[in-house]
C-alpha cells in the first residue's frame, strides 16, 4: 500500500489554523481496509472488480444525489493538515486534494463538485445521506460497516501520542509506560479506543469534545499526553502547542492497519466506481504524489511497543 510506517507533515504549507486532536472516529474496533473495504464493495451490489471497473464511463445520475454533481460531505471547521485554510473546495490539504482527483477520475470537473457539512459523528449514523460519500479521517471498522458502505482505504493512520516537552508524558517509552498517566482524547474517535482498548491506563481518559479542549488541557497539566492520528499529531506538536512533542506511534488492536475510507449511504452503487479510482490513482502514483505533498516526508517516529 502507499503508507510509510512514519510521516511528517509538509508543515510549511499549513497555515496556523486549529487541527483536530483526534481526527480518526472510532467506536468501535478499527480493522483493515481489505475486510471492511470488501464488505463495502459487496454491499454495492457491483459483483465487477474495481480493477475492472473504467472510473470514467462508471458513473451515472441515478447513482447520484443530484444528476451532474458529485456532493461531497465533510465537517466544519476542515482541519490541517487534510484541508486548508477551512476550505474544502479550494483542492488544498491531503483529503480535498484526494476528493479532486477521485471526482476528476469519475469524470466531474471541479465546478461539479459540491461541498455540505456533515457532522463527524453522526456521518456514520445509519440511514439515508445528503451526500454522495464523506471524507473526513473516518476510519473503517467492521461496526460501522454494518450500517454504511466504504471504499477501499485511502490512507493508512497509525495512532501518535503527543505531551509537551520535560513532563512524564513525554517520557513514556512504551505503552506500558502510558498506562500510568493521565491521558486524553477527541470524542468518538479512534484514539480514545486505542486509550481504552489497547493502552487499558490506570486512570479513565478525559474525552474532549474538540481539539481546542484537549489542547487546554494539556497546557494546563490536566493530562499527561493527548492522542491523534499521527499526521494531526506532527501538525498539533510543531503548530499549535510550541514545547510539545511526538512521544511516539502505535498501531490500534492486533497490529493490523486502520485506514480511512470514504463513506456512503448503505448500498450506494457509487462504491465501485470510486474504488476504481482509488486503485488507478494508487498504480499510476498520484495518490502518493498527493500524500507527499500535503502529509509526508519520511523521518523517524519511535514505534511504541
Amino acid at each position: 500500500m502507499l503508507r510509510r510506517s512514519a510521516v511528517v507533515p509538509a508543515l510549511a504549507s499549513l497555515p496556523l489554523l486549529l487541527g483536530a486532536v483526534a481526527c480518526a472516529p472510532a467506536d468501535e474496533e478499527p480493522t483493515t481496509a481489505a475486510d471492511a473495504g470488501s464488505d463495502a464493495g459487496s454491499d454495492a451490489g457491483s459483483e465487477e472488480p474495481a480493477a475492472e471497473v473504467d472510473p470514467a464511463a462508471c458513473v451515472t445520475d441515478d447513482m447520484l444525489l443530484e444528476g451532474g454533481t458529485l456532493t461531497v460531505g465533510t465537517d466544519s471547521p476542515a482541519y490541517e493538515p487534510w484541508f486548508a485554510d477551512n476550505d474544502p473546495t479550494n483542492g488544498e490539504g491531503y483529503e480535498s486534494a484526494v476528493a479532486y482527483a477521485v471526482a476528476e477520475r469519475l469524470g466531474f470537473s471541479d465546478d461539479e463538485v459540491s461541498w455540505v457539512r456533515v457532522p463527524f459523528n453522526t456521518s456514520y449514523a445509519p440511514g439515508a445521506k445528503d451526500f454522495d460519500f464523506d471524507i473526513n479521517q473516518i476510519s473503517i471498522t467492521p461496526k460501522r460497516a454494518e450500517v454504511v458502505d466504504f471504499s477501499q482505504g485511502y490512507y493508512q493512520a497509525a495512532q501518535a501520542v503527543v505531551a509537551l516537552e520535560g513532563t512524564a508524558g513525554a517520557e513514556a517509552a512504551s505503552l506500558e509506560d502510558l498506562a500510568d498517566l493521565r491521558l486524553g482524547a477527541q470524542t468518538g474517535t479512534t484514539s480514545l479506543t486505542a486509550i481504552r482498548d489497547i493502552i487499558e491506563p490506570e486512570v479513565d481518559p478525559a474525552v474532549f469534545e474538540d481539539t481546542n479542549s484537549a489542547k487546554q488541557a494539556l497546557a494546563n497539566d490536566q493530562v499527561d499526553a493527548v492522542l491523534a492520528d499521527l499526521p494531526t499529531a506532527f501538525y498539533i506538536s510543531a503548530v499549535e502547542i510550541p514545547g510539545s512533542t511526538i512521544v511516539g506511534q502505535f498501531q490500534p488492536e492486533t497490529g493490523e492497519q486502520e485506514e480511512f475510507g470514504m463513506l456512503f449511504e448503505k448500498g450506494s452503487e457509487l462504491v465501485p466506481c470510486v474504488d476504481a479510482a482509488l486503485q488507478a490513482m494508487e498504480a499510476d502514483g498520484e495518490l502518493a504524489d498527493i500524500e507527499q505533498e500535503w502529509l509526508s516526508d519520511v523521518v523517524g517516529v519511535p514505534e511504541l511497543q
